[in-house]
Formats: C-alpha cells, structure tokens, sequence
C-alpha cells in the first residue's frame, strides 16, 4: 500500500531520481544484458485499474466493451514493441496488514456517502474528483485480460512483494505500477502507470539509486527507512515521538517544505549515522512505543526481504521468515487434494473466494457503491449473507 508521501517527495525534492524513459529502447538494452529472458513487464493490475477505468458515467458503472476496448489496445501497444505483459492481482489480505486496510475501507466508505450526498442535491454524478473503483472491476477485469490471452496471477501473499519478487528472479525489463513500496523493494527497474504515454511508451522510471544519494542512505538503509516513515507494519501514530526527535537534530529542516516532507529528510539523516546492523534495529526497537510487540520494527524490515535476499538488519536463521511461514500455513480445508486444486486455481485467476475460504474460512469484501443512509434499502452484504452461509456450508462441509 505504499509509504505516505514518498512518490510525491521524490517528484519535488529528488527530481533526478525521476527519469523519462522510452520503454523500446529499454527492450533492446534488455535483450543485451538478458539474452536468455524474453522482454517482460510484471504489472501491478491494482494500480492500473484507474488508468484503464476511464468512463465518464462511472457511478453506473461505464460501459464494458468500452472497457474492454482500452485493455485491449493496452495490451497491442506493448506487443508491438515486443514487450511480454504479466499482470498480478492481490489475491490475499496478510494478517499484519489487515489493520490498515480497514482503516481505508472506512475512509472509503466516508468518500462513498459524500458521492451519494452530491447525487442528491445536484442531481447528477460527479466528475472524477470524487472517483471510487466499482468494487467487483478488478474481478472482472482479471477475467478480461484472461480472455485477452494474458498472463495473470493472483496473489497468495501481499501482491506488491510478489510483484517484486517475480520482476527479480525474471529479470523482467521492470515494474509497472504506482505504488511507492517499489522504491524500497531491491528488484527490478520500477516505471510509472500514471506518467505512461501509450502511444510512445515513454513513461517516469524511478531510480532507487537515485533517491539514495539525495537522502545520503544506501540501498540497505531503504527497508528501515520505509518502516521507520510509518508502512503497512508499523503504524504512523508509533512514531510520531520518534519524528520530532529527528526533526529537533536535522540540519535539512526548510520551512519552504510542508512537515511531512521535513520528516522524511530528518529521518533519512537520522538513520544515514545509523550502523547497519541486528543490535541497531533492537536499540531503535527499544526508543519506539512498541507496547508488548518488541518484534515489529524487525518484522517490517523483513518484509521488504525478497526471496534469496538478506539484510544486515536482520539476523540470517530468520530472513525470509514470511515465506516459510505461508508454507506452514494452517488451512481449514482437511481434503488437501481438494485445497491444491483450489490454490492452482486461485493463483491462475480462475477463482478468487473459494481459496481463501478453504484456506482460512473467511473472505474480505471491500466498498461497495451503495448508500449507508438510506435506510430503506439493506446493504449488500446483510442481502448475499444467506447465500454465504449457505457457500460456507457447502466448501467446508459443515453442513453434512
């Protein structure tokens, strides 16, 4: 879900680590340095919706070959320069970020009853400043790319590491997305969906080596960096002691900036005469308000750990800890043959519900453009419960 105003700091503060690229010049750059791996760009499908999603009447959910229109020119434009598309989709809610996407869903639920507000008193929809996504479109539009012929995949992790992670161990061309998690992930060239000019395929590539040298860090700083800004791990309201204390000692406070932007250089600063090492991330574990979870900091660091991949932040025998942990998983589903073919399919984009059910015996629905004030009309969700319980009967076979 990104660092809080990250991709917006790197734009104004650090503009050499924005770089205008031709996407067909990084083709044959590619096929130079990988000979043996076709052109590939991995795409972050959840931050693309919005560049795809474009009809004016949206509130009633725009017209579908319309739609189908444009991923299908999206799609001719990148054969034709020789680029393999392979789109990812979030296919799971970690645990450890579910805090924070409730936290958002309620926010949307506020700019939703705002949409309904507009509609009656003016009498129209509004324009694209008030835009929600239509909750079921990315479902459906997993299924259009599939029948586009498109490779897709559903996610059994966060979707942004195994973005990352594919984009590495593929040495694909890079990331096309927008989501400020790609600058502190050590993978793959990270490129811009919103600055994306189809017709040329020139877009923004965002340099992490860039970004280093303006803030002073390496590579290595990046991960406690992210966590040490607030991230889906560790939550902001922890840190605020911690920012005015790097705020009182940065020499790089400008009062032309707004505070957000002075945070993000007190704390680079900060963490730059920083040794990396185990012992300073527990030093620095112990000055935060952890509560009794004295394992958060190190857990966000790791987050950011692809596969194969180590930190001096964290000790070697627990790098990685989170695959081996989805491997382990506990699954509600007893019948494994059963829950195997559930997981092949989920992760072809073939199902969505179905695995997540069997795996853990819940699934998450998200907004839905609906109106929470008028009371005449039950929601959704209290309409389709029958119906879910009686789907739960059915998979985990309670019902026998």
């Amino acid at each position: 879900m990104g660092i809080k105003g990250l991709q917006g700091f790197v734009a104004r503060v650090c503009p050499d680590a924005c770089r205008t690229v031709d996407l067909r010049e990084m083709v044959e750059k590619h096929r130079i340095d990988h000979p043996d791996f076709p052109p590939a760009i991995v795409v972050d499908a959840m931050s693309c919706v919005r560049y795809w999603y474009t009809p004016e009447s949206w509130v009633s959910g725009g017209q579908w070959r319309e739609y189908l229109a444009v991923l299908e020119d999206f799609i001719k434009a990148f054969m034709a320069a020789g680029i393999e598309l392979v789109f990812y989709f979030d296919g799971v809610i970690e645990e450890k970020k579910r805090n924070e996407w409730i936290k958002r869903r309620l926010q949307n639920n506020k700019e939703i009853a705002r949409i309904f507000q507009f509609i009656k008193t003016h009498r129209k929809q509004p324009g694209r400043g008030m835009f929600i996504i239509p909750s079921a479109l990315p479902t459906f539009t997993r299924f259009a790319l599939k029948s586009l012929g498109q490779k897709t995949v559903c996610t059994l992790q966060e979707a942004d590491f195994e973005v990352a992670a594919y984009g590495l161990q593929h040495n694909c061309i890079g990331i096309l997305g927008q989501d400020s998690d790609y600058l502190i992930y050590n993978t793959c060239p990270y490129f811009s969906i919103e600055k994306l000019r189809l017709d040329s395929l020139v877009t923004v590539m965002y340099s992490r080596e860039d970004l280093c040298r303006a803030l002073g860090l390496s590579l290595t700083h990046l991960p406690l960096f992210a966590c040490l800004l607030g991230n889906d791990v560790v939550p902001e309201s922890l840190l605020e002691g911690f920012w005015r204390k790097c705020l009182v000692t940065s020499p790089h406070k400008n009062n032309s900036y707004n505070r957000r932007t002075n945070i993000l250089l007190a704390v680079a600063n900060y963490i730059s005469k920083v040794p990396c090492s185990y012992s300073s991330l527990k030093h620095l574990e112990e000055m935060l308000p952890l509560g009794s979870d004295k394992t958060l900091l190190c857990r966000g660091v790791e987050s950011y750990l692809l596969p194969g991949q180590q930190s001096p932040w964290i000790p070697p025998n627990v790098t990685n800890r989170q695959i081996f942990s989805l491997q382990q998983q506990t699954v509600v589903c007893q019948d494994k043959e059963v829950f195997q073919l559930a997981k092949e399919q989920h992760i072809q984009s073939e199902n969505y519900t179905i695995f997540n059910i069997l795996s853990n015996g819940e699934i998450e629905c998200s907004n839905s453009l609906e109106d929470e004030c008028d009371t005449e009309i039950p929601g959704q969700a209290l309409i389709y419960r029958p119906a879910r319980q009686h789907i739960y009967s059915v998979l985990l076979e309670s019902g026998k």
